[in-house]
């Protein structure tokens, strides 16, 4: 018979199971008595929350805290410093906490703490909801000395040690992916938003500059328009110098942040006054002043700075041009630096006809009747225009660039040679809309222009005229000659110094016979090389054609490199025979080096001298035999 203590100790276990199985099925597990389970190898950390939901965020370290908030405005510090918290801090936080992946794990008790950095002097890092309620808790150790590999990562990653503190999960440390250790140095200042600005550049809708050099206003009338330069005047911007401009103001970061209450300000009182840059987003009359304060000393590197929705913060900003770094001196912050520096923006598609009025040629017509190709007009004689140099002319007056702004109030141009143009180049489009630059030379050998009817003045590169083909002869059309191969009879091609090679050629079986110095090189000849070296003369385009008189090609010519003599049949208009035609073609180099990038080259009967590149002589003279 059993004993009355055995059944109360039966009693006791009854009730004592019955009581776990009942918190068992209120909590849904034995966590709250047994602990949770460790991650497993290869799982996350924390995946029980979105980044959306983080809306407080709280650090410890040992001897400081920070206490942060996302408001309407950003990421909010409250504590150690009222001050916007660099957002891109938050972020990273946030999405190392939800990407922690397990590669190890061990119990507590197992781990030294002093070994992984999870005693003392460990950083503390929660994480709220919008009613602060812990999403995440854990401690954040040192670096492990092991990498870990990564879904899209070439490289591997760091690992730290990580002791979550949430309910139940304590009994575990892990070595997880990533290390954010560095966010929390020199006292998390680097948790602090060193950038004095912080917009969506999207809804940027207005900036307003008070500079040494001027006072100007930047605005656009919706998210996607165009900026346009409003005050002092009205003036297109160059969207690449605007780019540069919005970039910078978002990048911008101080070298230091202090509190106001710790720094002395210089004086107001100074000559150079201090440099200001205010932005504004569409939907708000408010706007966010950026206050430049004069460097001191004068030489000084960085310059005091404050901005108006920070009041209790002043910014050390830097100076002078850095690598890696946006400076004061990165900011575009002039009218001229600013605006849109292009000559003109043609609408090419439109353009029926160019007349370019050089002082020292007669006026040159370029016109087109689509789809007719555009053709030269010369003291009323007319040829189709050498496309080269019309890409050439477009291209020099839609994307070249002033290199400075002379006037924008001119009204005597005689001091930059514009009175009296040297140059006039007129644009005629649709519906008779055209325009007018005008090209001058100052006393001291500048380049200006000027759209007629407006008072700006620009300073242009000498290059820019060079690109402009002004005399008649430039304008002939890039075609060498037309080469015939069915009338074609044959071809002599001569190396200075060696005999003539002789190329027959029968156009009904396309055949070549060759001859050299009496000798029958027939056999050797290779068709395929001579039928390319017959399809180069057959297209032979010119680079540039020269004046006729032009000394160096002359000289170049006496003695050349290179000749050749095509011979071809002739017809009269009823397809009679009437005779061979012998024309002759003389190449020689452009220049003594031993790879001249040019060869003269003149055609028998041509007055004028013409360019080819070294890359089609090449072609030209090219072995045509077998090897």
């Amino acid at each position: 018979m059993r004993s009355l203590g055995f059944t109360f100790l039966l009693m006791l276990a009854a009730v004592v199971f019955c009581g776990m199985a009942a918190w068992q099925w209120n909590r849904g597990n034995f966590d709250s008595l047994l602990g949770t389970p460790p991650t497993p190898v290869g799982g996350l950390v924390y995946s029980s929350f979105t980044p959306d939901q983080v809306k407080h965020i709280q650090i410890t370290l040992e001897h400081t805290g920070a206490s942060f908030s996302l408001i309407e405005d950003g990421w909010q510090a409250s504590s150690p410093w009222n001050d916007r918290m660099d957002p891109r801090s938050a972020v990273e936080l946030i999405y190392f906490t939800l990407g922690m992946r397990v590669e190890d794990f061990a119990r507590l008790d197992e781990i030294d703490p002093d070994q992984t950095g999870l005693n003392g002097s460990a950083i503390r890092i929660r994480l709220e909801d919008e009613n602060h309620r812990p999403l995440a808790k854990y401690k954040l150790g040192k670096a492990t000395q092991w990498k870990a590999e990564a879904d899209g990562r070439e490289l591997p990653v760091p690992t730290v040690f990580v002791q979550p503190h949430d309910k139940h999960r304590k009994r575990h440390v892990y070595a997880a992916t990533g290390d954010i250790n560095a966010l929390f140095k020199d006292d998390l200042k680097h948790l602090r938003d060193h950038r004095p600005f912080y917009f969506n550049p999207i809804t940027l809708s207005v900036i307003r500059i008070h500079s040494q050099k001027a006072d100007l206003v930047l605005g656009r009338e919706t998210p996607d328009g165009a900026w346009r330069i409003v005050m002092p005047l009205d003036l297109p911007t160059d969207p690449a110098a605007i780019k540069t401009l919005i970039e910078g103001l978002y990048e911008l970061k101080a070298v230091k942040v202090e509190d106001r209450a710790e720094v002395t300000l210089p004086a107001t009182n100074s000559p150079v006054k201090s440099t200001q840059i205010a932005i504004k987003e569409f939907g708000t009359d408010t706007e966010t002043l950026l206050d430049i304060l004069p460097p001191d000393p004068p030489e000084a590197t960085l310059a005091k700075a404050t901005v108006s929705d920070r009041p209790d913060t002043v910014f050390d900003l830097p100076l002078k041009p850095e690598p890696g770094r946006v400076t004061l001196a990165d900011l575009p912050l002039s009218v001229n630096e600013l605006r849109d520096p292009t000559l003109t923006h043609l609408n090419i598609q439109s353009l029926s006809g160019i007349s370019i009025d050089s002082s020292t040629s007669p006026e040159i017509l370029i016109a087109r009747d689509p789809p007719q190709p555009w053709m030269a007009t010369v003291s009323g004689v007319s040829s189709t225009a050498n496309e080269e140099n019309l890409y050439a002319l477009l291209k020099a007056v839609t994307t070249t660039r002033a290199i400075g702004f002379e006037s924008d109030a001119a009204t005597d141009f005689s001091p930059w040679g514009l009175d009296r143009p040297f140059l006039t180049l007129r644009f005629l489009g649709q519906n008779n809309q055209g325009l007018e630059l005008r090209f001058g030379i100052d006393s001291k050998g500048g380049f200006f222009v000027n759209r007629t009817g407006t008072p700006t003045v620009m300073r242009v590169d000498e290059s820019l005229i060079k690109e402009i083909a002004t005399n008649p002869f430039e304008w002939r059309h890039s075609l060498l000659w037309s080469v015939n191969r069915v009338n074609l009879i044959g071809i002599e091609r001569k190396f200075a110094g060696s005999f003539p090679l002789l190329l027959k050629y029968e156009f009904i079986d396309e055949s070549w016979q060759a001859e050299q110095d009496g000798k029958d090189l027939s056999a050797t000849l290779s068709p395929t090389k001579a039928n390319y070296m017959l399809s180069i003369l057959e297209g032979l385009k010119v680079s540039r054609w020269l004046a006729a008189s032009d000394e160096a090609a002359a000289t170049a010519l006496q003695n050349p490199a290179l000749t050749f003599s095509v011979m071809e049949k002739t017809f009269d208009e009823e397809g009679n025979f009437t005779g061979v035609q012998l024309r002759h073609l003389a190449l020689a180099p452009a220049s003594s080096a031993a790879s001249p990038a040019f060869y003269f080259g003149r055609l028998s009967n041509e007055p004028h001298p013409f360019l080819i590149t070294r890359q089609v002589f090449d072609k030209l003279a090219a072995d045509l035999f077998e090897e």
